[in-house]
């Protein structure tokens, strides 16, 4: 039997499968000049943001407008007006200059324009925002149209048509029936408050794209260009391979820790994909399976520490709270996620008898480290400057440049004295730039006169890193590629914020929910007795299940950060109003809004994952929603028990230990339940009892969890007496 492969596809195959799977990547053709204009655009909005993380940032609106203006013209450059167009074979005329329509051509400048004004007018601003000129309301008329177009393009009708709804009850809302119902604004009005304040289109999200995501982003992309991926999988390999099924159990273990890195469903999907779906195939799991486990284990990404999704930043700004605060409340959440994906897939392995991987087939662990072990390096410096307090983006800044440093002077065989010595000095050198308190000017001399050293050294002593100077480069235009989409979301999404804040639509929705939420509570509490659980828990459990279900609705037309944004807007302090803590609230839609990539029937993670599977979609996506099932119960858990997330308020030891037991077994329980396997088949009524006793461990207690453990005995009894009596035969035969 041929060895399954344990190497991942190189940087072009890994992009082509991205721009294949994923709708955000999807560029249309283009030719000279302007192939080489896009890409140098693209490269120097990654440069821009790669210097401010750096050596400064710039004034709030300025630094809010450059990006934005860089991603709104690039996009109406490089995603086509629709499908057809953008797979027209295309070429040079005066009617297309570098195979782009004219009028693209024209909106991108235009809304370029109408974007920078407001830093070239910001001066003035103060005495305008309120009254705007003629000027103010053409620009911001031209921003508005043109972004809505932009993020149509860049992802589709739902987001644009959520916008375009919230606009439509800004201006119309003295039409609207009862409490919804307010005096509703002009035009004039409306695009004072959407452009000219910091409400709006250049709000929270925005700034938080520019400040940090973007940062993010390129740092996973650096990281994963110099090998830092392959090491995790070759990892992930060694620790879980040889078991049952150990491919899928290398997909867990991978999409975590490649997940810390990408902070993007389809990217991780399709990235560890590519390795892990063949191998589960090869290995006996069906293909849908396989798809499913990597697109479950590849949500993960969003979730697990230290990177997160671009949410955990906006939960920064959102609630005040340093980051090292965010990535330490999301790593029990995240290993509950993981540890009922790995449930699952292992059950599903002993259900089917799969094997695991053989010597032949693993990478040797050895060899790999000795080969990659550099490129731990970034990722270190990079969680110790988070957890020292200082600034995500410098944190950012810092893994970036470690990133090129060791890819640039490391051999994929091992140092050599001369990279050993280069790749120390510039790593002290990017120390004194990064942690001491010199005048800018004298850092960006240090990292000047550093970049002309390596230069000259690698050229005098013929020092080839395990990258090439072109991967760089490659590596900053593939990291604005990924920027576009979200920072045109962001924009838009402060749209609707922007709606929400002038006319107060968000204390109107908490009131209707909590409404709705306790006429709910008052029918339940008629059947069920208040000793068992109090009207006010059942009013919160009504008011987080109707909120799981808008933001799984809402997930699964626009992406994460968008869906988070809006539901954090008019659904958390619902919540928040009904007792639960604002950090916890703002997890628990985001956790839904992550669940939502692989909730059918759009589920994007899933459908990565079955193109490359080979396998149904919708198929895929029903199983990968099933083996995240542990995402969908964890958010109920950490509602009920903060103590899960362990900074929430009142934390103490007791408290965690009782959460964390009963809800690693209601977990456990429901991977039976799904898996309709524990020792041996299991029968209905086997499967119901575990999904009753996962479901009482919702609201972890000591006496939930004994009522649980105690329904599940005679589960277990009767799981043992059958495996025993199948040994036993086995044993005969």
């Amino acid at each position: 039997m041929s060895a399954i492969p344990t190497v991942l596809p190189d940087d072009k195959q890994l992009l082509a499968l991205e721009e294949k799977f994923d709708p955000e990547m999807r560029f249309r053709p283009s030719v000279p000049p302007a192939t080489q204009l896009i890409k140098w655009l693209l490269i120097l909005l990654s440069c821009f943001h790669y210097y401010t993380a750096g050596f400064g940032l710039l004034r709030e609106t300025t630094h809010r407008g450059v990006h934005l203006a860089f991603v709104l013209a690039l996009i109406f450059l490089v995603f086509a007006g629709s499908k057809n167009a953008g797979e027209r074979k295309v070429h040079n005329s005066l009617g297309t200059p570098g195979g782009i329509p004219l009028y693209d051509w024209l909106l991108a400048i235009g809304v370029a324009v109408a974007v920078l004004y407001i830093p070239y007018t910001f001066e003035d601003l103060a005495f305008r925002v309120g009254n705007p000129d003629n000027y103010d309301v053409v620009f911001g008329t031209i921003l508005f149209v043109a972004l809505l177009e932009a993020t149509r393009r860049s992802m589709g009708w739902p987001l644009p048509l959520i916008a375009l709804g919230f606009t439509f009850y800004s201006l119309f809302g003295q039409y609207f029936p009862g409490l919804l119902q307010h005096a509703g604004s002009n035009w004039s009005q409306f695009i004072n408050h959407q452009y000219l304040t910091s409400q709006g289109i250049y709000g929270v999200a925005v700034g938080v794209v520019a400040t940090y995501v973007f940062h993010f982003v390129l740092f996973g992309v650096m990281a994963t260009r110099i090998g830092l991926g392959q090491l995790f999988l070759d990892i992930a390999s060694s620790i879980a391979g040889r078991y049952a099924g150990g491919p899928a159990k290398v997909s867990v273990f991978g999409s975590a820790m490649f997940g810390m890195l990408s902070g993007s469903s389809v990217a991780n999907a399709v990235t560890v994909g590519s390795l892990t779906i063949p191998a589960m195939i090869r290995v006996g799991y069906k293909r849908e399976f396989a798809g499913a486990v990597e697109a479950a284990a590849s949500t993960g990404g969003q979730i697990t520490p230290p990177v997160l999704g671009a949410a955990a930043f906006l939960m920064i700004e959102f609630l005040g709270l340093p980051y090292q605060t965010i990535i330490t409340a999301a790593i029990v959440p995240a290993f509950m996620h993981f540890f009922g994906v790995f449930m699952q897939v292992h059950f599903e392995a002993k259900r089917y008898g799969l094997r695991g991987l053989t010597e032949e087939e693993m990478p040797k662990l050895r060899q790999s480290l000795k080969m990659r072990w550099p490129t731990l390096i970034p990722l270190v410096l990079l969680i110790s400057i988070l957890v020292s307090g200082r600034t995500p983006y410098l944190a950012a800044f810092v893994g970036i440049t470690s990133c090129a440093i060791v890819g640039l002077t490391t051999s994929v065989q091992g140092n050599t004295g001369k990279n050993w010595g280069l790749m120390v000095l510039l790593h002290l050198a990017l120390t004194a730039i990064a942690f001491t308190h010199l005048d800018e000017m004298v850092k960006l001399g240090i990292f000047a006169v550093s970049v002309v050293v390596t230069v000259g050294l690698m050229r005098g002593l013929k020092i080839r890193g395990r990258i090439a100077p072109s991967v760089l480069v490659e590596a900053f235009e593939t990291g604005a590629k990924y920027a576009l989409a979200v920072g045109a979301a962001a924009a838009t999404v402060g749209i609707v914020i922007g709606v929400v804040t002038l006319t107060g639509v968000g204390f109107k929705i908490s009131f209707i929910i909590t409404g709705a939420a306790q006429t709910i509570a008052a029918g339940l509490g008629s059947v069920i007795p208040s000793y068992l659980i109090a009207f006010q828990s059942l009013t919160l459990l009504a008011a987080l299940v109707m909120t799981a279900a808008v933001c799984i609705l809402m997930g699964a037309g626009i992406p994460t950060t968008a869906n988070y944004i809006i539901m954090v807007t008019v659904a958390a302090p619902t919540l928040v109003q009904l007792g639960v803590e604002p950090l916890v609230a703002h997890f628990f839609v985001f956790y839904y809004g992550v669940l939502a990539d692989i909730t059918p029937p759009v589920a994007l993670a899933a459908y990565a994952a079955a193109g490359m599977a080979g396998s149904d979609p919708f198929k895929t996506g029903n199983t990968a929603f099933r083996l995240g099932i542990a995402k969908a119960l964890v958010p109920f858990v950490f509602v009920f028990s903060p103590s899960l997330i362990l900074v929430a308020k009142g934390f103490t030891w007791a408290d965690f230990a009782i959460t964390f037991t009963g809800c690693v077994l209601g977990i456990t329980f429901l991977a039976m339940a799904f898996s309709k396997y524990c020792l041996v088949e299991m029968k209905r009524w086997e499967q119901a009892l575990c999904i009753a006793a996962a479901l009482l461990m919702v609201a972890p207690s000591l006496t939930a969890t004994a009522i649980g453990v105690a329904m599940v005995v005679p589960v277990m009894l009767r799981q043992l007496k059958s495996w025993r009596v199948v040994q036993a035969s086995g044993l005969a035969t």
